[in-house]
């Protein structure tokens, strides 16, 4: 079982950056999910895929991994381009594409 060690990405509701400054210790499932015949519902009978780590520092990741036994696997985030812009970039006589309505 090979964990993986990811930081999450922002959420695409929000311009905001909360909760993506931790590292995530995720374990993938192991067994399929069955399907209740009554309801319809899917269950989950692996309890490790139900588990997720949070780590303040990719190094405290994998430094529990290792002292634990756990192959893992690390995913590099994706940082964003900022481009900082403001509203009377708008109008500037520089743009590329005329501003009209």
């Amino acid at each position: 079982m090979t964990a993986r060690i990811y930081q999450p990405a922002r959420s695409s509701m929000t311009s905001g950056q909360g909760k993506t400054k931790e590292w995530i210790v995720e374990f993938p499932a192991t067994s399929e999910r069955p399907v209740d015949p009554l309801m319809g519902w899917t269950g989950q009978t692996d309890m490790a895929s139900q588990v997720k780590m949070k780590f303040s520092t990719r190094e405290a990741a994998i430094d529990y991994a290792q002292r634990h036994g756990i192959a893992y696997q690390i995913e590099e985030p994706q940082k964003r381009k900022h481009r900082p812009r403001g509203y009377g970039d708008n109008f500037a006589t520089t743009r590329r594409v005329p501003w009209s309505h």
